[in-house]
């Protein structure tokens, strides 16, 4: 998507996009790309690299993780979830939650802002 397009409010062409592509892991980090940024929702991709997480923090909307490389754990209200390649979990809005990499994974997030 091109940044002039979300600038000017278009709407972005069709198009087919290869998920894994998009983000490329970095060592000892964690990478992302934003693919959606809109008023109701947005969609990004993260790169985990092993060990990475994100720390418990709470979020004011649904958010819905989709793991689609590798493996996640995801701790919400103190409850841990392994979620795995092809498995997506959701985390209700006003709930804390963590995000942690025991190996590299790559997953979509989805936030539903309204």
């Amino acid at each position: 998507m091109g940044s002039d397009a979300k600038k000017q409010g278009q709407k972005s062409k069709p198009e087919v996009i290869r998920l894994a592509s998009l983000v490329d892991y970095e060592a000892t980090s964690i990478a992302s790309k934003e693919i959606v940024d809109r008023k109701a929702a947005s969609v990004a991709v993260f790169a985990f690299d092993k060990f990475q997480e994100i720390v418990e923090h709470v979020l004011p909307y649904d958010v819905i993780f989709y793991v689609f490389e590798g493996e996640a754990e995801v701790i919400i209200k103190s409850k841990s979830y392994l979620v795995k390649n092809g498995e997506l979990i959701l985390v209700p809005a006003k709930t804390p939650h963590t995000v942690s990499a025991k190996s590299k994974f790559k997953m979509l997030l989805t936030t539903i802002k309204e």
